[in-house]
């Protein structure tokens, strides 16, 4: 290694993730599966990619843990918070992501992952009714809860640091109040003043991470940490923060696909997408109010990426759709379809037809990997605030829309964001321009 200034990643690292459906079974058992050598983490960039550092005669591609100092597969443990009381092999089982084959190897290690009672508010997810859940006198109440869970999981499993990640159902949309979250100042108050409408569950449990030391994930769309009361206390705690909604499938095709349109200079005139899918994400997305927190995320991809400013004969006028369809069906197993609508050479019309038939949990699964061993590392690099340099695995990547500043969404410059990130951390120059 370089001269990289990142702390070692000595002792264990606590994955704490709040959800044990499908995705973070899927996550939990392919990471147990892995460690004994039974399976492979096939889609994770911290397991597998290579990164140049160097220039000329100095070139060397090296993997992530070549660069900086990561944790193993062996030294992550889990815990996690749901709804529903199944433990993760229950669950795994329940999900059907898996065949049992894939699960019964590590058994045990999942039924001793049980989950804690949930902070949860039925009003912000209205098609889920488990009963493992907390019982609450206020917002504030909630979050010193979820304190206390973080405080005696350190203490038990005896874990040097902890992650949080949040790998649960998407929220009602809570629209960005500056009255409410403005300022650490205003949704403490609101916390305290059990203001149910403007805080979120999810904004309780960011609240107890940063406050126990835990870096935060947020992996659905929800608004939980992309507000100004959430950077200030990253920034007091010194902690890193990153989100929002993991990219999977359609979205990752859009920010790979869409570069190709915009690179070959040629127009766009409609964008559809829809998705099919029957797991419990697309029950909870079947509520027109949680849809519309999960339709922001999606449809802010492509006009970052195809901006009107910059070519208006090509991209001035298009139309953008994105419907989600919940079909039991099919389960876990999405189906995202898109239909584009391009012109070419003096404005003559052609079409683009994808059809992704791919599987939630499992494009999902290695996401969770790499953005709890990512927001790790940075916190061990003393890097606090959002993280921009995590957009590559983001749906919606957050930044600073107070200063009007525009997302990268376009998935190679994300690339880009990502590997002179970890240059920088480990020591190395970041030598790759963003253009």
């Amino acid at each position: 290694m370089a001269n990289s200034n990142v702390k070692p990643a000595t002792g264990k690292l606590g994955i704490m993730v709040v959800g044990l459906g499908a995705v973070s079974t899927t996550f939990m058992t392919g990471v147990l599966m892995a460690r004994k050598g039974l399976a492979k983490p096939v889609g994770s960039m911290t397991q597998y990619d290579k990164i140049r550092v160097g220039r000329g005669a100095e070139k060397k591609y090296l993997h992530y843990s070549d660069i900086v100092s990561m944790p193993t597969l062996n030294d992550i443990v889990f815990a996690a918070w749901d709804v529903y009381p199944a433990n993760a092999y229950e669950s795994a089982i329940n999900a059907e992501v898996l065949k049992e084959k894939d699960i019964e190897p590590v058994k045990d290690e999942l039924m001793a992952i049980k989950p804690m009672k949930a902070a949860f508010d039925k009003n912000y997810a209205k098609r889920l009714d488990g009963d493992n859940v907390k019982k609450c006198t206020s917002r504030w109440d909630m979050a010193e809860q979820i304190r206390e869970d973080i405080r005696n999981f350190k203490k038990e499993s005896g874990v040097d640091r902890v992650v949080m990640l949040w790998a649960a159902s998407t929220e009602i949309y809570v629209a960005p109040d500056m009255k409410y979250h403005g300022t650490l100042a205003a949704l403490e108050e609101a916390m305290k003043a059990d203001d149910t409408a403007h805080i979120a569950p999810s904004m309780c449990y960011a609240y107890a991470a940063l406050m126990e030391d835990a870096p935060f994930v947020m992996g659905a769309p929800n608004t939980t940490v992309d507000i100004p009361a959430m950077w200030e206390l990253a920034e007091k705690t010194c902690l890193p923060i990153a989100g929002k909604d993991f990219k999977t499938g359609q979205t990752l095709v859009k920010s790979g696909f869409a570069p190709i349109i915009g690179t070959r200079m040629l127009g766009l005139n409609g964008w559809f997408s829809t998705n099919i899918l029957g797991n419990r994400d697309g029950l909870v997305l079947d509520e027109p109010a949680n849809f519309r927190t999960k339709e922001v995320s999606k449809l802010s991809t492509l006009e970052s990426i195809l901006v009107a400013e910059n070519q208006p004969d090509l991209y001035s006028d298009y139309y953008h759709k994105v419907r989600i369809n919940y079909y039991p069906p099919r389960n876990d197993n999405k189906e995202g379809w898109d239909n584009i609508d391009i012109f070419g050479w003096m404005g003559y019309p052609m079409q683009i037809k994808i059809d992704f038939l791919c599987r939630d949990s499992i494009l999902a699964a290695p996401l969770c990997l790499d953005l709890a061993l990512l927001i790790d590392l940075a916190r061990r690099a003393g890097r606090y605030g959002t993280q921009r340099f995590l957009s590559f695995f983001l749906k919606s990547p957050m930044h600073d829309y107070t200063q009007d500043e525009i997302p990268v969404n376009h998935l190679f410059q994300q690339y880009v964001m990502l590997k002179n990130a970890i240059r920088e951390m480990g020591g190395y120059e970041a030598d790759e321009e963003i253009d």
